[in-house]
């Protein structure tokens, strides 16, 4: 059984971490994964589980709540016809085949080379979130044939390296070449479902060492913090939308991209042990 106090302070701690994700994901935008990685690993070591494995239970139990959101997300933008159908379906491919090839290598790496993974590419997305411009461009449409053949599993590779969805690569892709913002958004949350679900089936397979897994963990998924993150996301979410129609969200995501790249940096610096 696993102890009551280690999942009391596991309740409060992921209680904090859905709420704050939610109302971030409302407010800015940005998608859940690239909160919830690095608080599931700060969370999960500070009550005691530093395994060579800790990123892998990250990594999959955000990919895990992203199904959740991401389905939820889509089928609220269908609604309103946002969603680029030709987009996701010429995409979904390349991306099933990267999130599978994803899944087979992060399970081989060690806890430190994800986190060095997450550093990297963190300061990439934050850097782009905070000096990016709408106007800039690859191209008047999106890509095709060799090119799309090319950029589709990369796009799912690197998200399951980092357990996020469609939206962290995604939504600046499809602006690069042309697609207005509302429907890159809709048509990224069903990358999110494309990435989530075959990289979570593979997760679900992992072992890992019972000491090293915080309690209730299936594989490498851990079913506490996805029930209550899940659960937190739909309550707070909606503030965090009616809040960035009350203000203006820009500056608020200029300040969000100095964080996740304060934080990105801090994962690398820990994975190089400094």
């Amino acid at each position: 059984m696993p102890d009551t106090m280690l999942l009391l302070q596991m309740l409060v701690l992921l209680l904090v971490i859905g709420g704050v994700a939610g109302v971030l994901a409302g407010l800015l935008g940005v998608g859940g994964g690239i909160v919830l990685v690095p608080a599931f690993f700060y969370a999960f070591q500070t009550l005691g589980y530093d395994g060579p494995q800790l990123m892998q239970i990250c990594l999959a139990t955000s990919l895990a709540t992203i199904i959740v959101t991401s389905v939820r997300s889509v089928m609220s933008h269908n609604k309103k016809g946002a969603v680029d159908w030709h987009i996701l379906k010429t995409w979904m491919p390349g991306i099933v085949v990267g999130a599978i090839v994803g899944v087979m290598v992060a399970a081989s790496l060690r806890s430190t080379v994800l986190q060095g993974v997450f550093g990297v590419l963190g300061i990439v997305i934050g850097l782009y979130l905070g000096l990016g411009r709408s106007e800039w461009r690859l191209g008047p449409t999106m890509p095709r044939g060799v090119t799309r053949g090319l950029l589709s599993p990369i796009l799912g590779f690197l998200s399951v390296l980092m357990g996020i969805g469609g939206g962290s690569f995604g939504v600046p892709l499809m602006s690069l070449y042309g697609v207005p913002i509302h429907r890159a958004v809709a048509t990224a949350a069903g990358f999110g479902v494309t990435i989530a679900v075959p990289s979570v089936i593979g997760f679900l397979f992992l072992t890992i060492a019972p000491e090293n897994r915080p309690p209730l963990t299936f594989g490498a998924v851990n079913l506490v913090a996805f029930v209550v993150v899940i659960a937190m996301t739909l309550i707070t979410a909606p503030w965090g939308v009616k809040l960035a129609h009350a203000m203006d969200p820009k500056p608020l995501k200029r300040v969000f991209a100095v964080f996740l790249t304060l934080v990105a940096l801090n994962m690398l610096r820990k994975a190089l042990g400094w």
